[in-house]
This record gives C-alpha cells, structure tokens and sequence, in this order.
C-alpha cells in the first residue's frame, strides 16, 4: 500500500487533514502550534482510493538535541518513507519564511511533492493561494480539511504518483478494534463464538503501555521496535497523542500502543493535557492488555492506584510492570514492598501479574510479552456451563446461602455470559438480597478453583423466573 505524509510547519491543520482523510478523529487536534510530536499512521481513503497516512509534527528549524530537533528528524524519517509527501500551507496567513525553508529542504529530496492551501474556503485564502505559486511545486491545491473541501482535485493529483494498482480495496483497518457485541443472556446454554486467537493476522494483541509521564513508556516501545519510532527525552509529557505501532513478536502480530502520561486531575489545567488524558483513556476502553509501567525508584503512588483502577474498572486484563529495575539496590525488598501493596490496595484483582525490567538495557522484556499472552488468554477463557454448576453445588453445600425475610435465598443455576473479561450470570430467588459477602466469596472461588487469577471478574445476580408466579395483564 502507498504510503503519503502530511508535512507542514506548525498550526497549518496537518492533523485536521488526516482526520478527514482516516474517516475519524484519531488526532488530537487544537489551535495551540505544537500539539502533534510523534507520527502516527492510519488508513487514508479518498473514494476507491486508500494509502496508508502519516501525520508528523509541525516543522521547526532546529538541528540540536532539543525536543523541536527531534520532532524535526521524525518528520524526516516520514518523508524518507514517503511515496509522495503534502506540504500543506495556511492560505489565509500566506507563504511565511519557515514555509520557503521547509519548501527548500523538500525540493533537494527524492520524495514526490504536492502542496496543499489549507483552509481556503470562502475568500479569504485567495491572496496565500497565489503566494503559494513562489514555491516552486506548480499549481497549489486548495483544500479545506476542515470542511472537507477540495478532496477530488486531491484524488486527481495523488493518483497521477500512486495510481490505484497499491491502493486496491483491502479491509479498513481500524486503531483500535472494538470489543465483540455480547450480551447476558437468560438462557444457561447460550455462549457466544469464541474470538479468534490472540497474535493472528485478524486480530492482533492490542496491548496498551500506559503510566505516569516520564517512567519509560516510550523508551520501552521503542527497545521492541529495535528503532526509535517514539520521542522520548527527559523531558516530562513528551508524548500527546496515543500512537498504535503494529509489530510482530516471536510469530505473534501485536498491536503496541504508547500513550500520554496520567497525572492527578488537579494538577491537569492546559487543554491539550486534558485532550491527551482522554485519548489516553480511550487507549484503555478499546485495548485487550493494558501495562501498567511504574517508575521503580518510585513506585504505586496514589496516582498509579488510580490508573490501576481505571484499567479493571473497564475490564482488561491488566500486568504491573516496574521499569528501571537496573538501579534499585535492594531488589528483593522492592518487590515484596510493591506486592504487599497490591494486595492491600487492589483486593477486587487479586493475582495481578508482576514483571520488573529495564527498558534501557533491555532485560525481562520478553517475560513482558510471555505474560501478556498468558493473560490474554485466561481473559478469553470460557468454562461449560455444566462445569460452573457442578462447582456452584459444592460450593452452596460448603457454604449454604444466608436467610432473607425468613426464607433461605436459593441459587439455581450459572453460566458464564461472555468473555473478555469473564463474566458470569448466576440466578437465585431473592437476588436482590443475596449480600456482598456471599457474592465475593464466590467470586474467590471462581479464581482459584479456575485458574482466573489476575484478570478482572463480572458476577451479575439476576432474580429466577418463578413459574407459579401470574403475569401481570395489561
């Protein structure tokens, strides 16, 4: 498939454009100049024509260690990959010097160009339309990604360099793929297709890395990669954007996700924090595993609880994952302190899975990937419905429901509803009645006499039919 990016200095709508082309809103997208740092890939599409996009950070002439210089040889790596690049210009705001720099630098390239004026609905991007001629890359093109706008002259121009022949019609991929349509249902056989393995061409591991900011979770995406995709610095807050990279590991295809640091939301005033907080927790709604990184000098602060809770409050599978274990002195101490803490802070997940590495010198990092394809699969695991209530009997025989309103609450029946995470629907006179206390201890039970340790568990209660109970006329 063609590969096409999107370059620019900052502010010209980059990210605008490749939201219109990807069909979503997958880029965060604000008036503030700056907001895009890494590259992030999609599936573009213009009628029967797809390519694969890439929108990259706003151009800035800097060539030192700064971030704006790294955000620089990204966009560089983008264009180098390019089969033809969009130099995408203001045409309300005209031809400025950074856009004939930026301009100068295409021209000595080997990547096929196209300008683009942006933003040239109504009147107003005329005068910058006509500026954009001293650029050197012939007729501009004027779009409207806003609106839009200018799609089809677009169409004409991209076909004329990739054609049609590397853009045939394939399946749409998608950033994240949405969770299987299931439902609980009142019929115990009912049990819903299993979906297909975890790591295969149709569905690779989604697995999210996600933490405070500055703990590593680009340094450590990028140790997998063996390249340096992602931005990464000392500088806190980096990355913006959640950037899915696919990659593939021992055979297995895995979708890698790197996201913005959480901080407290007290302390997130800006905007553009707040837009990449909710891209963040968005990465975790639609991701299958989620990594929970932690800064091993400083680690389950209330803040990490917090992300922790998030992540099985949405029922993934979730992995604790402490980097920076090269420079803890006292390994041993640490890692019992960190799982003492788990299993006084987070009691509804109990077995979380523990890995200690270090991103920078690459240790453990396959036992990260070994452990995330061990929960993946106890996620998706599914039990017999004559299994569950063979264990619920001796389960009420050992521990018999309490009494309610003087009668003793009777449980019927069970059957696991639907995977990813387990969930079970048990059916019981009075269900509105059975306590808290019952319910936990059977979910206990679940976990160890199943194997589901570490992975979030859903018990619903629902009230047995009474047959002998008249149905209300209307």
């Amino acid at each position: 498939m063609a590969v096409v990016a999107i370059v620019g200095r900052p502010n010209v709508g980059k990210s605008t454009l490749f939201n219109r082309l990807v069909g979503k809103r997958l880029a965060i997208v604000d008036d503030t100049p700056g907001v895009t740092r890494d590259r992030r890939e999609g599936e573009g599409r213009i009628a029967d024509m797809r390519f694969r996009i890439l929108d990259t950070a706003g151009f800035e002439d800097a060539y030192d260690d700064s971030l704006e210089a790294r955000m620089r040889r990204q966009t560089e790596q983008a264009i180098a990959e390019a089969d033809v690049a969009l130099l995408l210009i203001d045409a309300r705001a005209g031809v400025t010097p950074l856009d004939e720099r930026f301009a100068a630098l295409l021209r000595k390239g080997r990547t096929p160009v196209l300008l683009l004026a942006n933003k040239c609905e109504g009147r107003a991007g005329q005068p910058g339309l006509m500026e954009a001629y001293s650029l050197g890359f012939g007729d501009p093109i004027p779009v409207s990604a806003e609106h839009g706008e200018g799609l089809g002259d677009l169409y004409d121009a991209l076909h004329e360099h990739i054609g049609l022949g590397e853009a045939e019609p394939v399946a749409e991929a998608e950033l994240f793929r949405p969770e299987l349509d299931v439902t609980l249902s009142d019929d115990p056989e009912a049990e819903n297709d299993a979906p297909p393995e975890a790591g295969t061409p149709e569905r690779p591991l989604q697995l999210a890395i996600v933490g405070r900011p500055n703990v590593g979770k680009s340094t450590l995406i990028n140790r997998y990669l063996g390249e340096d995709r992602l931005l990464t610095g000392p500088e806190a807050g980096i990355t913006r954007d959640s950037i899915a990279v696919d990659w593939t590991w021992k055979g297995k295809n895995v979708r890698l996700v790197d996201t913005a640091g959480l901080r407290r939301r007290a302390r997130v005033t800006e905007k553009v924090e707040k837009l990449s907080a909710a891209d963040t927790r968005r990465a975790i709604d639609f991701a299958e595993v989620v990594v929970l990184l932690l800064d091993a000098d400083d680690m389950l602060e209330k803040q990490d609880l917090t992300i922790a809770r998030q992540v099985i409050d949405e029922g993934r599978a979730l992995i604790v994952a402490a980097n920076k274990w090269d420079a803890v002195k006292d390994r041993e101490a640490a890692l019992q302190k960190l799982r003492d803490r788990l299993q006084t802070s987070l009691t509804q997940l109990r077995g979380v899975p523990v890995v200690t590495l270090s991103a920078k010198e690459g240790r453990n990092l396959d036992k990260l990937l070994s452990e995330a394809f061990r929960i993946h699969a106890l996620w998706n695991k599914r039990i017999s419905t004559a299994k569950l209530n063979q264990w619920l009997e001796g389960m009420v025989a050992t521990h018999p429901p309490p009494l309610s309103k003087g009668r003793r609450i009777k449980i019927r029946y069970m059957t696991q509803a639907k995977t990813r995470p387990p969930t079970f629907a048990i059916f019981a006179s009075q269900a509105e009645n059975l306590p808290e206390a019952y319910i936990r201890y059977l979910s206990n039970g679940l976990r160890s006499d199943f194997g589901l340790d570490g992975v979030p568990l859903r018990l619903h209660i629902r009230q047995g039919k009474n047959p002998f109970q008249p149905t209300k006329r209307r």
